[in-house]
């Protein structure tokens, strides 16, 4: 499983950004993270939890717009993004991340140059 060779916050383009150490490049849009938490209270149980979201909602429009304060590593396998609305319950594992990129919910996914 790749990992990420940083992990980079862009307030300005509103971002969540990882160069893998695959070569691989990920841009996370805010509001689409929080919409894709993969907590057992935003997905709707524990038996739910770390599954994919449905790619739908990324096509909604969400009902607010989320603020990343910031991020903390856990351990050597995931983030826990701390949002504006109070919300850091959420462990976003590197698999899940990369899942999100496979499933095209990213902002932008770029593969690696040959």
């Amino acid at each position: 499983m790749p990992k990420p060779a940083a992990i980079q916050i862009s307030k300005s383009r509103r971002l969540l950004i990882i160069p893998w150490d695959d070569g691989h490049r990920s841009e996370y849009g805010w509001d689409g993270l929080r919409l894709a938490c993969p907590c057992a209270e935003c997905r709707g149980g524990h038996e739910n939890m770390g599954a994919p979201p449905d790619p739908a909602v990324f096509e909604l429009t969400p009902a607010q717009s989320y603020e990343l304060l910031g991020a903390d590593i856990v351990g050597n396998y995931a983030l826990q993004l701390l949002w504006a609305d109070g919300h850091r319950y959420g462990i976003y594992t590197w698999e899940f991340l990369r899942g999100l990129c496979i499933d095209k919910v990213v902002s932008e996914c770029r593969e690696p140059k040959a």
